[in-house]
Formats: C-alpha cells, sequence, structure tokens
C-alpha cells in the first residue's frame, strides 16, 4: 500500500514542513506550517503524536521567542499521546528555565519603571505599555510562562524526567518559580507542585499502635493522594485498624480517572507534632536521618474529599517495602512530639 497513509499524515508533513522552514529561517512558510499544525493535530493519531514530539522539542531553541511556547504545548500534548517524555524533556525544562529568568527580568524592569499590577498575561490583547516598559524579550517571557507551566507539567508527570531532571536542579526552578510568584503577584500552583513531587522513601509511623512502616512513594501530587493510598495500603492491607478506601477510590489515586468521595483514616503529623495539610504536597514531611517521617495520629474529626489524582496524567504510588521491627518503630516514636490542642 504505497499511498495507504500519505493522507493521513497531514499532521507529521506539516511537523516536517515546519522545522525545515525554521532552520531555514523562512518565516513566512514557518508561519504556514505553524498554521497547519494547528489545522491537522485534531485529526493526527497516536503515531503521529509520538513521532513528532521528540522532533519539536529538538527544534525548540531555533523557533522564535513568541511561538515557542506554543511549540512547546504541542509538545507536551504530543507526550500526552504517548511520545518519549525522556526525549523531550530536557528540551522543554531548558525553555522554562530560560523563561523564569525572562520574567524575572520583566518583574524588575516593570519595578523600576513605576511598578504597579502587571498586565494580565492571558488577556486577549497584551497591554502595549509591557513592551515599552520591559522590553520584548522580557515582556514574550512573562506571556507566555503559563503556557511553559503546561508544556513542564507534561513533562514532569513522567518518572523518567523527575528523576532525570534530578533534585538541585529541580530546587532551583523551584526557587526561581516562587521568585517569580512573589516578585508578579502571581500564583503558578501547577507547576510548583509538579517540581515538588517526590520520588523516595517514606518512614511512616502510626502513634496508637506504636507500630511503622518502611514505604516508598512515587508521582503523588498532594497529600490528599498520599492520604487516601496510605489508608489503602495500611488499612485496606490489613496493617492498621479503620476504614479502608474503596478500590475505585484507592484506583483514581493511582493511574484511573476521575475523582469519587473518600473520608479521611488519620491525622497526618510531623515528628514535631505538627500538622501535614492535605491540601500541601508530601514534601511538607520532613526527613530524619535523611528519610522522611511521618507520623499517623486518630483523626480528630471526619474528613471528607474527592480521592484522585491532583495531575490527571501523573502515576502515583505508594508501596509498603517492609514492616518496622517493634524495636525500630518504638525508637522512632520516641523522639516524636505529642502537641496539645
Amino acid at each position: 500500500m504505497i499511498f495507504g497513509n500519505k493522507g493521513r499524515e497531514r499532521f507529521l508533513d506539516a511537523v516536517t514542513g515546519f522545522e525545515a522552514a525554521v532552520r531555514e529561517q523562512d518565516a513566512d512558510r514557518s508561519q504556514q506550517h505553524f498554521q497547519d499544525m494547528h489545522r491537522f493535530f485534531g485529526k493526527a493519531d497516536d503515531r503521529e503524536f509520538q513521532a513528532a514530539g521528540p522532533r519539536l522539542a529538538a527544534l525548540l531553541d531555533e523557533v522564535p521567542p513568541g511561538p515557542r511556547a506554543t511549540v512547546a504545548v504541542i509538545v507536551g500534548a504530543c507526550v500526552e499521546r504517548g511520545a518519549d517524555a525522556a526525549a523531550c524533556g530536557p528540551h522543554v525544562l531548558a525553555g522554562l528555565a530560560a523563561t523564569l529568568d525572562g520574567v524575572r527580568e520583566c518583574c524588575e524592569r516593570w519595578e523600576a519603571t513605576g511598578g504597579g499590577e502587571l498586565p494580565d498575561p492571558e488577556a486577549e490583547e497584551p497591554a502595549p505599555h509591557l513592551f515599552e516598559r520591559v522590553g520584548d524579550e522580557a515582556a514574550v517571557a512573562w506571556l507566555t510562562l503559563s503556557q511553559w507551566e503546561m508544556a513542564s507539567v507534561a513533562m514532569l508527570s513522567h518518572a523518567a524526567v523527575r528523576t532525570s531532571l534530578g533534585p538541585d536542579t529541580r530546587a532551583r526552578l523551584f526557587q526561581a518559580l516562587r521568585s517569580v510568584e512573589e516578585a508578579s503577584g502571581h500564583d503558578f500552583k501547577c507547576l510548583a507542585y509538579a517540581l515538588l513531587v517526590l520520588d523516595e522513601p517514606l518512614v511512616v509511623l502510626h502513634r496508637p499502635t506504636g507500630t511503622g512502616y518502611a514505604m516508598r512513594m512515587t508521582g503523588i501530587g498532594d497529600n490528599f493522594q498520599l492520604h487516601t493510598l496510605l489508608a489503602d495500603v495500611l488499612v485496606g492491607g490489613g496493617h492498621l485498624p479503620g476504614r479502608a478506601p474503596t478500590a475505585e477510590e484507592a484506583a483514581v489515586c493511582r493511574d484511573q480517572p476521575g475523582q469519587v468521595p473518600t473520608t479521611g483514616a488519620f491525622n497526618l503529623v510531623t515528628p514535631s507534632g505538627d500538622w501535614v495539610w492535605n491540601e500541601g504536597t508530601p514534601s511538607d514531611i520532613p526527613a530524619v536521618d535523611g528519610v522522611r517521617l511521618l507520623v499517623l495520629d486518630p483523626p480528630p474529626y471526619d474528613r471528607g474529599w474527592p480521592a484522585g489524582r491532583f495531575f490527571p496524567h501523573m502515576t502515583g504510588d505508594l508501596v509498603l517495602e517492609r514492616v518496622l521491627d517493634p524495636e525500630e518503630a518504638g525508637r522512632l516514636l520516641a523522639g516524636c512530639v505529642v502537641k496539645e490542642g
């Protein structure tokens, strides 16, 4: 079937044309193929997305700053349809780092030229005075940061990307983002939470029974998800008393779509006795001797929430690796504080 697939590969054809035009610095052809990518995106199949993602990611540095963020979003969509996140991630996250630098410069210039509230980056028409006050590159960085957020979250939803990025680089990106949030007054919660996702051990102590558990968490976006999975593994696994989540409640916290109501089984507490709020992330749990240590107390009141994943495309899991022997659990619990009231 010599011509069997040709008519169905218009998106991939547009990608090929866009690559060539960008590398030849042909603005008119680049614009035409860019429009074709948008036009045929909805009709492309997974095989096209899988082929296109790494190619477009590798092209990002050569795309002009304006459309670069939109191409990054297309790369993110390709990853969500099966493109290799490990191949795409470094290019997208390098673009994010550069954009955060540009936004920091934007905020500094904005403040130096009179300050005030930064223009809404989601407005249909960008404020002309933004470009006048901060310059073209800094203005584009501010106006496209939300797109880089979308693309970066798509990358960080994959454990291979989070692992290859490393904790130091993620910490630098997180601090850069926090600086931008403070300077701009805008919140980029999804990106912040994605940069905080942990793939590491967790030691859990259950104060009422004096027992302890060595666990490993991966891809958990917030503490609502963690709380539900703790109850599934420890109560549902027969280790602790209480109400276990249903199979559906646990599944939507791992890899199934949607949300379902659940009820809390514990109160999550730090070793120093402070509450670990469900609204936060597992990064709120402090490390003791290099491993995060969480204490479970009885719930002070009934709490319910929609069980599910903060990041719908991120697979999450919590695995019990071993039950601590009573002496080890007792020693760890002896160093934990109970706060009154």
